[in-house]
């Protein structure tokens, strides 16, 4: 778990972050943008899709994961892909609610329109350099950290 917002002196509970992303250095960008971000976030990242199921259904060395009040999610993943993260999650009854904001390089109409179809909550356009990713993180938190209302955590017992 890497803890990249500011020290949490309010109180209140940091949010949940699933980052699934392969590339480490997309990684990296990322928390260093939560990290120069208003809210106070813990994110976990999974590298590739079958450890992002894992995590969530709490299997194998991830019985203790916590549950993510959000997933971050790419497309372009190795094991099982974006695409079937999604579907899986989202077709899960212990799962669907999460929040699933896909975060990928494609600006393709058919990979909008399809991850939209497996029920995404929202898709986001990676910029390119830090700058850009730092803004469209800056937008991300502003709306979904800030302004939406987001279900409770629903902790499944272990």
């Amino acid at each position: 778990m890497i803890n990249p917002g500011p020290p949490n002196t309010t109180g209140i509970r940091p949010l949940r972050i699933l980052l699934v992303e392969d590339s480490p250095s997309d990684v990296a960008m990322t928390v260093d943008a939560f990290r120069e971000g208003r809210i106070v976030t813990d994110v976990t990242v999974a590298t590739d899709g079958e450890m992002a199921m894992a995590m969530l259904r709490r299997e194998g060395t991830f019985r203790d994961a916590g549950r993510p009040d959000v997933i971050l999610l790419d497309l372009n993943l190795p094991k099982m892909d974006g695409s079937e993260v999604l579907e899986v999650v989202k077709n899960d009854v212990e799962l669907k609610a999460i929040p699933v904001v896909v975060l990928t390089s494609s600006g393709a109409a058919s990979d909008i329109g399809a991850a939209y179809d497996l029920h995404a909550n929202a898709y986001l356009k990676k910029s390119i350099g830090f700058d850009g990713l730092r803004s469209t993180l800056s937008g991300f938190e502003a709306f979904w950290l800030t302004l939406a209302c987001l279900p409770a955590r629903r902790e499944r017992p272990a």
